[in-house]
């Protein structure tokens, strides 16, 4: 056994914090504890970028030097954030401290090594852009026949090729899970993906998975370089461990070793990623990998009041795969219990939330200290057309405005062009949805249309089949979507006459744009979701002009799009996805109703998919600091099977009754022929 003999820095220079003073008693034990393996179960709103910014600074005051610390971080923002505050922390050059993304910290490395793997140091990162005229250069050179159905676009290729690389999973499974459609082309698939890399090899380049790939097989293929970063990085810290794919635990895992001090950070509770390929098993399974290892847990919460902490400790107590812990909440009682709204339509919560927004806005409350929260983007539209009619000002992470989307757009070139014939912006968009149709071949088509003479007709035609059969300019390899668009016309204009907007939708999902949805969208589902959702909204009108002139108003701020002031102060409208890591004041949960949340397609998958759900809500729950609201739909009406009745989610009758305030909101109805 080797005799350890430890440098000092000549001279160093203490912080001189006063740690126990700075932190309280949970923090304090993580960021003092001695070297070697350690666990950090740190709930939300408990201080976790705070006990890793002065877990840095506490190894620096114990003389490690800067650059045998290495943070893994998943944002550049927050590798940022937290170098900024170690520098304000202590006065030592931290220059050389290695912090960054997993992706930055792989290239940095592979930048130095890239000749062992074939590359050289001057290799290229492919944006998402680049992946896709590569893939589709491949795609090309394997000459795959595509004539008689669609072959997967490149996103939803890249899309499989990421899942794939990052789970370790086979790709026959990950196909067969996430794009069932695309099975039968799996050997064509293969062929894809192994002309794929060996064009990025030829091509010098490489794409973001591969900057993970890449150097967990540059470290198992060199033990005596893996060996070097082992001995460089003596102190590993990673944030958010819980989102940690297969991918990237190998690498922290490789890195660590037997000898280095490891400090994981995350929540068990916020892990809800897996559809990106994070495995929560990993924070789980820590003391197996690492039997020694010790485990801090951190329930001091300073975000929330207890009575909104009660809730969400309660909630989420009902999952079975989790680490115990209960937050506690510093914060005194507000004396107001979260509200529970049930509601009888999702028009009539959109109104509910929208007057309780503008509401707490009299009382002082900033719009930017409001949220509305939701399971999916399609939950969004109701509140959208509401804010929109009340001049609410809002923004929009969770993508972009409801009707701003490429799908929605594509699904209403249909319903334009069928009310205009003139229309040659929508009859373009309309006929380039088929396979081989480029701008110059819709540019024929549109000529050809032109030609009929039909065009400036009032009246549509009995059977746009009759004429359109017969273009002779549509390309060999659309000639049978291009059937299918005929015939699907003839059902939006059935004997001359326009169909219902909620159904002409229908028909042009179930005729043409499905096919399309799949092979050109990698999260096709949500796609769906958006479509179902915008036909439900259209059967609140009988004609289709009143229905399209609301969805051009609708789709821009004072009559054009991206015409909203940035400065100007807004409420978030955001997918809890999206909204992890960020807290208001108020924060409304809408559409908690069993088959949106939890999602349809979780609740037919077992009882890991469903527990994700959960731990989804409860993040939903813990984003809000002084008041929530939670509402739920009665009905879901119009839609293009009926109306349906909805049972609250499963997650309401997860906790005591007792821990939320029932609402019962009264006010007018809605009239049928009332879109609002």
């Amino acid at each position: 056994m080797a005799r350890h003999y430890q440098l000092k820095r000549p001279g160093g220079t203490a912080s001189g914090i006063d740690y126990q003073a700075a932190l309280n008693a949970e923090q304090y034990a993580a960021v003092c504890s001695p070297p070697g393996k350690a666990l950090v179960i740190a709930g939300a709103g408990s201080g976790k970028t705070r006990t890793l910014t002065y877990r840095v600074a506490w190894l620096l005051d114990q003389g490690v030097e800067s650059r045998q610390i290495l943070l893994l971080t998943f944002t550049n923002k927050a590798a940022r954030e937290m170098v900024g505050r170690v520098k304000e922390l202590v006065t030592r050059d931290t220059s050389d401290l290695w912090a960054g993304t997993f992706h930055s910290i792989g290239a940095r490395i592979l930048r130095r090594h890239a000749e062992d793997l074939g590359f050289t140091r001057s290799f290229s990162i492919m944006d998402r852009d680049d992946q896709r005229s590569m893939l589709g250069k491949v795609v090309a050179a394997c000459e795959i026949d595509t004539k008689e159905r669609r072959f997967p676009k490149a996103d939803v290729l890249a899309s499989m090729f990421s899942m794939a690389e990052n789970t370790g999973r086979e790709l026959e499974d990950v196909v067969m899970d996430m794009h069932p459609a695309f099975f039968d082309w799996l050997p064509d698939i293969r062929r894809v993906r192994e002309g794929y890399a060996k064009r990025k090899l030829d091509g010098n380049s490489m794409d973001f998975d591969d900057l993970l790939v890449l150097t967990v097989r540059l470290f198992e293929a060199r033990a005596d370089l893996l060996a070097l970063y082992q001995q460089r990085f003596r102190h590993i810290l990673v944030d958010e461990y819980q989102d940690t794919n297969t991918v990237q635990s190998r690498l922290i895992d490789l890195l660590a070793g037997a000898g280095a001090s490891l400090m994981a950070v995350g929540d068990d509770a916020q892990s809800i990623y897996s559809w990106r390929g994070a495995d929560m098993g990993h924070i789980l399974g820590f003391r197996e990998r690492y039997p020694d290892a010790r485990v801090f847990t951190i329930e001091t919460n300073y975000r929330s009041v207890p009575e909104i902490l009660d809730l969400s400790n309660e909630a989420i107590r009902a999952n079975e795969g989790r680490i115990e812990k209960d937050l506690r909440a510093v914060r005194e009682s507000a004396g107001v219990k979260p509200a529970l709204v049930a509601l009888t339509e999702p028009r009539t919560q959109a109104a509910f939330v929208a007057q309780r927004i503008e509401e707490l806005r009299d009382t002082g409350i900033p719009l930017t200290e409001m949220a509305v929260l939701y399971r999916a983007h399609f939950q969004s539209l109701e509140m959208q057309m509401e804010l929109t009619m009340r001049g609410v000002s809002f923004g929009i992470t969770s993508g972009l405005r409801f009707f701003e989307q490429a799908h929605i757009k594509d699904v209403a070139a249909f319903l334009r062009f069928v009310l205009n014939r003139r229309d040659e912006e929508s009859f373009v968009r309309m006929v380039m949805l088929l396979p081989g149709c480029g701008p110059a071949a819709a540019d024929k088509l549109w000529r050809e249309w032109i030609d009929t003479g039909l065009a400036g007709n009032e009246s549509p035609p009995v059977r746009w089949s009759d004429i359109l059969l017969g273009f002779r300019k549509v390309p060999k390899k659309a000639a049978k979507q291009w059937e299918q668009l005929c015939y699907t016309l003839d059902e939006l204009t059935p004997d001359g006459f326009f169909a219902k907007p909620g159904d002409m939708i229908y028909s042009v999902m179930e005729g043409v744009y499905q096919d399309y949805l799949e092979a050109s969208f990698d999260n096709a589902e949500a796609r769906r979701a958006d479509l179902d959702q915008l036909s439900r909204f259209a059967g609140g009108f009988e004609e289709i002009g009143t229905f399209l002139e609301q969805l051009s108003l609708l789709g821009s701020v004072d009559g054009e799009p991206g015409a909203e002031k940035e400065d100007e102060e807004k409420i978030t409208l955001s997918s809890i996805h999206q909204a992890k890591g960020l807290e208001w004041r108020v924060v409304f949960l809408i559409g908690l109703v069993d088959g949106q949340f939890p999602n349809g397609r979780v609740m037919e998958s077992g009882r890991a998919a469903l527990e994700e759900e959960r731990r989804l809500f409860y993040v939903g729950i813990t984003r809000a600091k002084d008041e929530l609201y939670m509402s739920y739909p009665l009905t879901n009406p119009k839609s293009y099977t009926g109306d349906y009745m909805c049972m609250p989610s499963r997650f309401l009758g997860d906790f005591d009754p007792g821990r939320v305030e029932e609402w019962d909101v009264g006010g007018s109805e809605w009239g049928d022929d009332d879109p609002f």
